[in-house]
């Protein structure tokens, strides 16, 4: 009897600590509010790049598609976080997510009335760029309001379960959607998915208020680099996430089409295997939360940089559906933890005066430079062959975290993050 006590208290234990955050009334208002969300975007991904494969056949076209939605964080992310810096956040992330529902809706209607084009799906998929130019360094730089310095970590980190447990039942939903329905379906679930978000938003009582500073765009910039400059850690792990999100983070080009024209599956196959990514990042988020007060996040983050490439090159060797599922499983397991233990580090090591333009440039090297990781994947893969895509860049990624081991060793000795 002591000793079912004893495993009721440590299951309560690990309970408590793994969410941690849900104890702060806002968080979990937001929280709550971005499963549902979190879902249609996740059931949109799988509708559009199946919808694009459909009007156009083409690998590269596709990688286009990706590229087109990131360009506005590769040109504007500073601009967003020097505006996040100035307004509150809250604001900036009910209009954002209030734009990419319209956008979503426009995309179903176009659909549903058999009118949409390839250049329409581009200029739709640009605004909704736009708008997620705005809106992560705000969600992102608005967590530490929510819960503080203490559960940050433990935020980003089921913030992180959210998207993953979506990218497990938002794919399955949509592959079964495009087969029943048709892929209009998918868009307009999406456009509907940010209704509750939306509305969490007005309950919470925390606004994300901005810093005081009054300087001009230009000496706003000059003030960001010679922070960055200035920190070593910052520095090396934004250049680590740069190089790794152009050449080892392409799944959403290369997954449709392993998925498609190597393991020749149908639109169930693809969504299945965007879950098997979904779930393996689903349990790597929930184990960074139980982790987060545990161990270094340094060490923590180089590991999961190395695994991500290690079962990503393990994934274009694999011979049958059943070996890629199993790695493209751990890949989304390593990438999520590498991910957020970057985003992290980065918020850590900010002050609140310049957090959103921080998380400005970990938008803009984190997905603004998605544009040349596809368009380097979509060309190898139409010109080379699809494994050999994956293959390269995971490689590459691979000899990159070879060369900053070193230097992250040294930092985790030092710095002790």
């Amino acid at each position: 009897m002591d000793f079912i006590k004893l495993l009721q208290g440590e299951f309560i234990g690990v309970l408590s600590q793994t969410f941690s955050s849900l104890k702060y009334k806002n968080f979990r208002i937001f929280w709550f509010g971005q499963i549902i969300s979190s879902i249609g975007t996740w059931i949109q991904i799988v509708g559009q790049a199946w919808l694009v494969l459909k009007l156009t056949n083409s690998p590269f076209l596709l990688g286009l598609v990706v590229a087109f939605q990131y360009i506005p964080i590769l040109f504007f992310s500073i601009i967003a976080g020097d505006i996040v810096d100035r307004v509150k956040k809250r604001y900036i992330v009910i209009a954002t997510q209030s734009s990419m529902a319209l956008f979503s809706l426009i995309l179903a209607i176009l659909t549903n009335l058999d009118a949409i084009t390839y250049t329409e799906v581009l200029i739709l998929t640009t605004l909704m760029g736009f708008a997620q130019t705005f809106d992560v360094p705000a969600r992102q730089s608005f967590m530490i309001d929510l819960v503080g310095k203490q559960d940050l970590s433990n935020a980003i980190a089921l913030n992180s379960t959210i998207f993953n447990l979506a990218r497990i039942v938002g794919p399955a939903i949509a592959g079964v959607m495009i087969a029943k329905i048709g892929i209009k379906a998918t868009f307009y679930a999406n456009a509907v998915s940010f209704v509750p978000l939306v509305l969490g938003l007005f309950f919470i009582d925390i606004n994300g208020d901005p810093s005081k500073k009054k300087n001009s765009l230009k000496d706003s910039l000059k003030e960001l680099l010679e922070y960055i400059k200035a920190n070593k850690v910052l520095l090396d792990i934004v250049v680590l996430l740069t190089i790794l999100s152009i050449f080892a983070m392409n799944f959403s080009v290369l997954v449709p089409l392993l998925a498609k024209y190597t393991l020749k599956q149908n639109s169930i196959g693809f969504g299945m295997l965007m879950t098997y990514m979904g779930l393996g990042s689903f349990f790597g988020a929930m184990f960074i939360a139980y982790l987060s007060k545990k161990v270094s996040y340094l060490k923590l983050m180089i590991i999961n940089a190395f695994g991500l490439n290690i079962f990503q090159i393990l994934m274009a060797l694999s011979k049958n559906y059943t070996q890629a599922s199993i790695s493209i499983f751990a890949a989304g397991f390593c990438l999520i933890g590498y991910i957020i233990l970057s985003n992290t580090t980065m918020q850590l090591l900010s002050t609140n005066e310049i957090r959103g333009r921080i998380m400005s440039i970990y938008s803009l090297v984190f997905l603004g430079v998605t544009p040349f990781g596809s368009i380097f994947s979509g060309v190898l893969a139409n010109y080379v062959g699809i494994r050999f895509a994956i293959f390269s860049g995971a490689v590459v990624g691979f000899l990159v975290c070879l060369l900053y081991l070193k230097r992250f060793i040294l930092y985790i000795r030092e710095a002790k993050l």
